[in-house]
């Protein structure tokens, strides 16, 4: 059977594995458990996704760090209770993964999202004069859940998704991305954290009424 709302969101991803697995969580009995991936850009750059795989799907308990993997899924969010604030934690819902012996013919980041506007955009200009704009995008899916994901778009798509407003409908094409900052914990200390994003490469609205 397949999922409502799977269309809607889908993602695929390859590169090489960089840790071991860790335990998240567990539902009616099935383990899953979390392991990062680098994916190579197409300059120098890489980006280190997180993937969620079930322990019903792989072997978890052996070590594939350095292996070759295309896994497809869904872009997942969920809110994690830290500090008296609500974290946003995204990662990759893996419902098919394969070992690869090269990166020939395969694309190593692409989502595809169908989603609603659920945030004002954040248009603005970076010191160098070059056109970004934040969105967050609902993303629906069974059950009557949705998945909360940043996306930013640059150039003439920030233009645009800019004048949108909460509600709008759009459908778009990008990859996971993440970046490093660091989180100001008290005057004197500071740690290192990641976030993840969707860079928007192609972007569409469509009117409400719109299938």
């Amino acid at each position: 059977m397949t999922e409502q709302g799977t269309n809607h969101n889908q993602v695929e991803v390859a590169g090489r594995i960089s840790s071991s697995f860790e335990f998240s969580h567990e539902i009616f009995g099935e383990g899953f458990y979390t392991v990062k991936l680098l994916v190579n850009r197409l300059s120098e750059a890489t980006d280190e996704i997180p993937l969620l795989v079930s322990e019903r799907l792989l072997d978890v308990t052996k070590d594939y760090s350095g292996s070759l993997v295309k896994a497809c899924g869904q872009f997942r969010s969920y809110n994690k209770h830290e500090e008296n604030k609500n974290h946003l934690v995204l990662s990759v819902f893996v419902r098919d993964i394969e070992f690869l012996d090269s990166m020939d013919n395969v694309k190593p980041n692409q989502i595809i999202l169908d989603g609603f506007i659920c945030k004002q955009p954040v248009y603005r200009m970076t010191p160098l004069g070059r056109e970004i704009c934040d969105i967050l995008l609902a993303v629906n899916r069974s059950y009557g859940k949705s998945d909360y994901i940043p996306c930013i778009c640059w150039g003439r798509n920030a233009r645009f998704a800019g004048n949108l407003e909460i509600g709008s409908r759009i459908q778009l094409i990008g990859r996971i991305q993440s970046r490093e900052y660091q989180k100001r914990i008290d005057e004197n200390t500071t740690m290192k954290r990641i976030a993840y994003e969707v860079s928007v490469n192609k972007l569409e609205f469509h009117e409400k009424d719109e299938e």
